[in-house]
């Protein structure tokens, strides 16, 4: 049954061209992933990753492209963090918020525009901040003020062109471009799981390594079936004559995802924890009150309890902050409203919001908290193993963001193919 989908795939030709372009700009990606900046010391670079926990998740979601000190070090982080922090503004700026939900496909245009101008410093900022932290650490050289700004040009550029190709496959290719990207960039990295895990192969650890693995299946099938789990509102349509035909008069429903908000919040999450970690060990050198308070800032999130339970607490307010900007329960009553749809013993209106506030603030909390437990989990069960390595094959948040990114691509490719059966129907 797979072999004959796969074979209609590219028997499509709008189709197969939407995957071959995703396929090629995975291609460009890795290669840029591998360019590395001059004057690295490898030995160090992988010492310092091995032992800073934030730091190796941050290379963990650029593919190994931070590790490399490569042209796109930085991924899409700054792209990410500008976006977050305009989504922020909309809930203090009631303009901005207006042209983001209500000015239609032109707002949202303008709003996607500010993020990618606020993009630029924001990659700029954080380029000389590794690059000073890299200094310090002795992984690179001492380098001179025309190479430093060389380079963090260089480092600017290469964030603003991942930005590009990422809008470039959401607009021609199939699926969201930067958490596809994302995905590459995790993938990536998965020989090298392997790899390490043949290294520190140890036939006495056997039984710790199948709990390892059972583990991992269990929290897979935990992933898709919150992904894929709905809450079903039922809706019906009034019976109304237009001319001779009779239209209305059925019962459907409203699907509501248990996590509306996919992998965003994890995302989301993720990027604010990085920003106290990295000026932490930005101004970890520096003298007197300063750097006391940035040594102390720099431990503690170092420490597993007070990082697992502020990225636990992020991850679940982002997943109802995320849900709050882009599920408005009063425009989906209106629109019901408009079309003569009604929730069976519910008033039309008001009424009808309020029940879906209602009911998305009970089903979102089963979302939040399982994000939040899936993005800790890695801990969890490396307490329970004692495993320490294929942070890919068990790490809740990129396990969650490959399994979300491949449901949601098959979902778009699936929906492309009824599409086109329905239009030779």
């Amino acid at each position: 049954m797979w072999t004959d989908k796969i074979i209609q795939i590219f028997k499509i030709k709008d189709l197969r061209s939407k995957i071959l372009f995703v396929l090629g700009a995975f291609v460009i990606f890795r290669i840029m992933a591998n360019i590395p900046m001059p004057g690295i010391d490898a030995s160090k670079m992988r010492e310092f990753f091995e032992g800073n926990q934030i730091f190796g998740l941050l290379n963990l979601f650029t593919g190994g492209a931070l590790d490399n000190l490569s042209i796109v070090m930085l991924g899409l982080g700054p792209y990410i963090t500008a976006t977050i922090i305009l989504q922020l503004l909309t809930m203090i700026f009631p303009q901005l918020e207006r042209m983001y939900k209500e000015e239609g496909e032109q707002g949202r245009q303008k709003f996607n525009q500010w993020g990618r101008l606020l993009t630029v410093p924001l990659a700029f900022l954080q380029g000389y901040a590794m690059l000073s932290l890299f200094q310090r650490q002795q992984i690179i050289g001492s380098l001179s003020t025309g190479l430093i700004l060389t380079s963090l040009l260089t480092i600017t550029a290469g964030t603003l062109l991942l930005m590009w190709l990422g809008e470039l496959i959401s607009e021609k290719g199939i699926g969201n471009g930067v958490s596809l990207l994302i995905f590459a960039g995790i993938i990536a990295d998965f020989p090298n799981s392997i790899r390490q895990m043949l290294i520190t192969w140890d036939p006495a650890n056997i039984p710790s390594y199948l709990l390892f693995f059972g583990m991992s299946l269990l929290i897979i099938a935990g992933v898709v079936l919150i992904n894929e789990g709905r809450r079903n509102i039922p809706v019906s349509y009034a019976k109304r004559v237009r001319g001779m035909k009779m239209y209305g008069g059925v019962s459907t429903y409203l699907p509501l995802n248990i996590n509306p908000a996919g992998v965003i919040p994890i995302i989301f999450a993720l990027s604010i924890m990085l920003f106290p970690g990295m000026i932490a060990n930005f101004l970890g050198g520096a003298g007197g009150t300063v750097g006391t308070i940035a040594k102390s800032v720099g431990a503690a999130f170092q420490n597993p309890w007070i990082y697992g339970a502020l990225y636990f607490i992020l991850v679940v307010l982002f997943t109802y902050f995320y849900t709050a900007v882009t599920f408005d329960p009063k425009a989906i009553s209106g629109n019901l409203q408009k079309m003569g749809g009604f929730i069976p013993g519910i008033r039309p209106g008001e009424s009808t919001a309020s029940f879906m506030y209602y009911i998305l603030n009970r089903v979102l909390l089963i979302g939040a908290l399982f994000l939040g437990a899936i993005a800790v989990m890695p801990s969890v069960i490396q307490g329970f193993t004692g495993v320490q390595q294929f942070q890919f094959l068990i790490g809740g948040t990129s396990l969650l963001i490959v399994v979300s990114v491949v449901l949601d691509t098959l979902r778009q490719i699936k929906a492309q193919l009824e599409m086109r059966e329905y239009e030779t129907f």
